[in-house]
């Protein structure tokens, strides 16, 4: 049985979304390490999200009371939150909503900005981190793998997404109004992973040039290196910020990286700019709040960026949740259709072991004719053909039992264990210029 775990920007605050974030990924391991009944855990934890998807081998209510139970105290201790504050933000999922839920999230129709780019690797990397500690499972795999091609099918088939939206580009588009020539200002871009890298591109879109960038882990950003823009290193920090018009934070740093000292000490150099406009996209908060009260400064956080979303385009929305809907029912049928496989095939297994069986007393008798053999064979498979498809409707309709009762009763055969309906394919590969999580 599958479940999920989820809070987003929706029902949380940033700040508590913000906690979850650094100690939430970590709980993954200990779930499944040390639980009696789950059996592989996925967390997604990015910049508007926290969830965890289960897989539980326990009865559906007790299996989804025991699990949430069991997360919401990981969590808790992980990231230092109240118990009772994560039970207040998390909604539990269970059975086909937890497909349809996870299909809407990944081709970014739960996002702050409907139909971001970077959620569908998210997933992807939530999946791998899976893999990498060992709390995967066949049936999270199945669920991955086939939101991710859900949300490929959205983006390649509708317009969501095809206009390469991103938190990034929504905060550069508030800050329009704040900047009057891009190709004049002077930006400090903090953070040298895929996410800065992502919003040097955006701002080189918008037409910037002048960029500086700073490591907070003392690292040399090798897009800077190979575009030529100088990096500074923490001693030059504060002479880089007073020289900013515009600062970029995208660092995955678990602690704040800009401080209001930064900025007090940028602000008393003799060449410092009086005003500038800091755009923190980190999650946790790369910029200490208390900058937002400094005389000169403005800052644009997540929490004020997600209150400028834009609202859906309706028709590429509706035709995204559509597709999303078909998915998830295609995917609801063939985990239905796979609870009766072994019972097909074992009642195929018990018709043509029986043939093999006359075949071979036939043979022993000299009689031996191909065109015998293959009517036979033929013979055989119609018959079967036609419980075959029953069995299908029957598990579709949620009688898979009775199919598996009766076959036990006529012909007293079991099945073996049920099948996977799809087979573990390697991970994807993001694309070029995809973002890490927010």
């Amino acid at each position: 049985m599958l479940i999920c775990l989820t809070a987003s920007h929706r029902n949380a605050s940033f700040t508590l979304l913000e906690k979850l974030s650094i100690g939430a990924p970590s709980v993954a391991p200990s779930l499944v390490g040390d639980s009696d009944f789950i059996q592989g855990a996925v967390v997604l934890a990015t910049c508007n999200r926290f969830e965890a998807y289960l897989d539980v081998d326990e009865p559906l209510t007790a299996g989804s009371a025991l699990a949430a139970s069991e997360v919401i105290e990981a969590v808790s201790r992980a990231s230092g939150v109240e118990a009772a504050d994560v039970f207040d933000v998390v909604t539990v999922l269970s059975g086909d909503t937890v497909a349809e839920h996870l299909f809407s999230v990944s081709s970014g129709l739960e996002s702050v900005v409907v139909g971001e780019d970077e959620i569908a690797g998210q997933v992807r990397r939530a999946l791998q981190t899976a893999r990498v500690e060992g709390t995967t499972s066949s049936a999270l795999e199945r669920l991955f793998q086939r939101a991710s091609h859900t949300s490929r099918d959205v983006k390649t088939k509708t317009g969501v997404g095809g206009a390469g939206r991103s938190l990034v580009r929504l905060a550069l588009e508030l800050a329009e109004s704040r900047v009057t020539d891009w190709s004049q200002t002077r930006v400090l871009v903090v953070g040298t992973g895929k996410y800065a890298r992502v919003s040097l591109t955006a701002l080189q879109e918008r037409g910037a040039t002048d960029f500086t960038v700073y490591s907070p882990s003392g690292r040399t950003a090798p897009f800077a290196a190979r575009l030529g823009i100088p990096q500074v290193w923490a001693e030059g920090l504060a002479a880089a910020i007073g020289r900013s018009d515009v600062i970029v934070t995208a660092s995955q740093s678990p602690v704040a990286v800009l401080t209001a000292a930064h900025f007090v000490r940028a602000a008393a150099a003799p060449d410092a700019l009086q005003r500038r406009l800091v755009i923190d996209l980190g999650l946790p908060r790369n910029v200490d709040a208390a900058v937002a009260s400094l005389a000169g400064v403005e800052l644009l956080d997540l929490e004020t960026i997600s209150l400028h979303a834009p609202i859906d385009e309706f028709a590429s929305t509706t035709s995204a949740r559509a597709m999303v809907d078909e998915a998830a029912a295609e995917y609801s049928a063939a985990r239905v259709e796979s609870e009766v496989t072994p019972a097909v095939v074992a009642l195929r297994s018990h018709f043509f072991d029986a043939l093999d069986a006359e075949l071979a007393r036939a043979h022993a008798r000299g009689d031996h004719s191909p065109e015998t053999e293959a009517a036979l064979r033929h013979l055989v498979g119609v018959l079967l053909h036609t419980p075959s498809v029953r069995a299908r409707d029957l598990a579709r309709s949620g009688n898979g039992p009775a199919f598996v009762a009766a076959l036990e009763s006529l012909y007293g055969v079991k099945p073996a264990s049920a099948v996977a309906p799809f087979a573990i394919l390697p991970a994807a590969t993001p694309a070029d210029g995809e973002s890490a999580a927010s």
